[in-house]
């Protein structure tokens, strides 16, 4: 039996039927659809839209804020839900590029649909076309091939099931998740064909939770049973797994403390006996204290970003490493021994073939203490009447979240100050987006999360650099009446990179927001920029605290917010008063080699000291 439908309608109702399990329990695999409609996927997607109600859709402002939403969706549901976004031709598909990135790099699934030039090409070029001389079968979606873990240009009608088929497995793979771009002809959307009822018919797609090897279980085992002082570095795949109980109990039979990457952050609580805290060069003293005389790292779920290894420099020369991770490239970094698994069945085999083998560790409460010390000295408030510090509007939000509370950012100086200084709770509370770092992922991913996790309050914390780069959706929130509580940080500039480039000689240059001098410098007073007017033109609710004592009145309301809701602050220079720590571990950003300024220079020789305790861990 066949059903005559478009490629289009057979493509969307074929998505509506695709669902995951894993550990009995069902989830629809693509929950919904954001889109913006033009010329390339209006008469084609958008009709097959119009016509399936089990799809519900989402309209967008910008197609890369659509892929962030999809993005923060797809995190917060553990991977085993996503979204697809839609776009036309042209701009509307090449500004999927970031998104695709950054949902390729933190292995999340997001599905895009993007329009495409004629199959057919009754005209050439049609509007808004690449023609390139070398090659007729190129457009601008060939632009995602490189950001995608799967990409395929259906100009056939029966070429869509092979290709929509490849899609749900790359997606609900754990293993391959990541960007899935299928590039649709316009022509090619609005041809019909007989479709299977097979092909239409509900699907199930089984994430796999693979066990270890036994040969690499048991190699596993030996490593850590001759180990004095092993460090675990727990990342990302440990939350993806849903291991977190795996985890504690590892950590707590064996008494092996844990440091978390930015992606890890919250798979223990902070006040938990195990939990050191972040590492690398945003993470904290006793993590990183750890780290310099650990002879066994365990990376469970990590990618060893260079933020994590110090760029090459936080782990001692001959430490060895155990990597658990369900990919084998992932698994086989720093040299390490592997064991190629999901991160819950790995940890569970690894504790299960520990038995009541305890390491005898140094104890590190009392350094924990005193970093908590530091929390508390950055978090404090001398006078209540004061402009708050950045430092401070975290510390003032500290006091009023609880487990439910999910915090949202990405870029900027707040993920380190968030690593180094967050008391998290819950999970999934820390939802920091660091592999990729893309400003203006807060806003729309923290909507994404909204549609995930309905009734939690959900915050975006954004500096005034990342807000300006990206505040269209939240015309989105208004429109779908959720309550986002976004902080908006105004420090008049770009806070992270200006510091970083006065460490580097650099000099704060083309960093603040300000106005041009008559040298041709940016040296003059603040611009007069209000971001909070420009929220409330957008349709959201904005408090304005000026002094600490505002501020936590206005950070309690918002949290009582059932409207979108802006708290809008302008933040004090940390040098104030206490700010956050200064960095625990060094970072690689070369230092130009010459140059005529005394700063430069003086940051080269600080470079060529530290890059000599870089290594390579063979």
């Amino acid at each position: 039996m066949s059903i005559r439908l478009t490629v289009a309608q057979a493509l969307v109702r074929f998505l509506a039927a695709q669902y995951t399990e894993r550990d009995g329990a069902r989830h629809r695999l693509i929950a919904a659809t954001w889109g913006i409609f033009g010329h390339g996927n209006v008469a084609g997607i958008g009709q097959a839209l119009l016509e399936e109600p089990r799809m519900p859709f989402h309209q967008g402002r910008n197609e890369q804020a659509m892929v962030h939403a999809a993005v923060g969706y797809a995190r917060q549901r553990g991977r085993l839900s996503a979204h697809a976004v839609t776009t036309s031709i042209g701009p509307g598909a090449t500004n999927l590029v970031t998104g695709a990135a950054l949902a390729t790099v933190n292995h999340l699934p997001v599905l895009l649909l993007p329009g495409d030039t004629f199959a057919g090409r009754p005209a050439d070029p049609v509007l808004q076309q690449l023609q390139v001389p070398y090659a007729g079968d190129v457009s601008v979606n060939d632009c995602l091939r490189p950001v995608s873990r799967y990409f395929d240009r259906v100009t056939r009608p029966e070429a869509l099931i092979p290709a929509a088929l490849e899609a749900a497995r790359v997606l609900s793979d754990p293993a391959a998740t990541g960007a899935v771009t299928l590039a649709l002809p316009q022509d090619v959307q609005a041809e019909a064909y007989d479709w299977p009822e097979e092909f239409l018919a509900e699907r199930t797609w089984r994430v796999r939770r693979p066990r270890p090897d036994t040969a690499e279980l048991d190699a596993a085992v030996r490593a850590v049973k001759t180990a004095v002082r092993p460090l675990i570095v727990a990342g990302g795949g440990v939350r993806h797994s849903g291991a977190e109980d795996a985890l504690r109990t590892l950590a707590e039979r064996t008494g092996i403390p844990v440091a978390t990457t930015q992606a890890g952050k919250g798979v223990l609580p902070y006040d938990h006996p195990c939990e050191t805290g972040g590492i690398g060069h945003t993470g904290s003293s006793t993590a990183n204290a750890l780290a310099r005389t650990s002879d066994l790292i365990i990376g469970v779920g990590t990618r060893y970003t260079d933020f994590t290894t110090a760029s090459g420099t936080l782990f001692p020369e001959g430490a060895r490493f155990l990597n658990l991770n369900i990919t084998g490239f992932d698994a086989h970094k720093q040299g390490a021994l592997p064991l190629v698994a999901d991160a819950r069945e790995g940890l569970t085999a690894l504790a299960e073939a520990l038995g009541d083998h305890r390491q005898d560790m140094v104890q590190w409460t009392f350094s924990k203490r005193e970093w908590q010390e530091r929390v508390d000295a950055a978090y404090a408030v001398p006078d209540e009447d004061a402009r708050p510090t950045q430092t401070q509007v975290l510390g003032v939000l500290d006091t009023l979240v609880d487990g439910s509370d999910i915090l949202i950012n990405a870029a900027g100086s707040l993920p380190g100050d968030l690593h180094q200084l967050w008391r998290t709770r819950s999970p999934d509370q820390y939802h920091v987006e660091y592999g990729y770092s893309c400003m203006g992922y807060e806003i729309p991913a923290a909507i994404g999360v909204l549609l995930a996790a309905p009734g939690r309050p959900v915050w975006a914390l954004v500096g005034d650099g990342t807000y300006l780069m990206n505040p269209t959706e939240i015309v989105t929130a208004v429109q779908e009446r959720l309550p986002l509580r976004l902080v908006v940080l105004q420090n008049h500039g770009y806070a992270s990179i200006g510091g970083l480039s006065e460490a580097v000689g650099a000099e704060r240059y083309g960093t603040d927001y300000r106005h041009r001098d008559p040298d041709g410098g940016f040296t003059g007073p603040p611009l007069p920029v209000d971001l909070g007017a420009n929220a409330a033109s957008l349709g959201m609710r904005v408090l304005r605290p000026r002094t600490v004592r505002d501020l936590r009145e206005a950070l309690a309301d918002a949290r009582k917010a059932t409207v979108p809701t802006c708290v809008y602050v302008e933040t004090e220079t940390a040098d104030r008063v206490s700010g956050p720590p200064p960095a625990q571990a060094w970072w690689d950003v070369p230092v130009a080699e010459t140059s005529t300024r005394p700063s430069a220079a003086k940051a080269r020789e600080e470079y060529d000291r530290h890059v000599t305790a870089r290594r390579r861990h063979l």
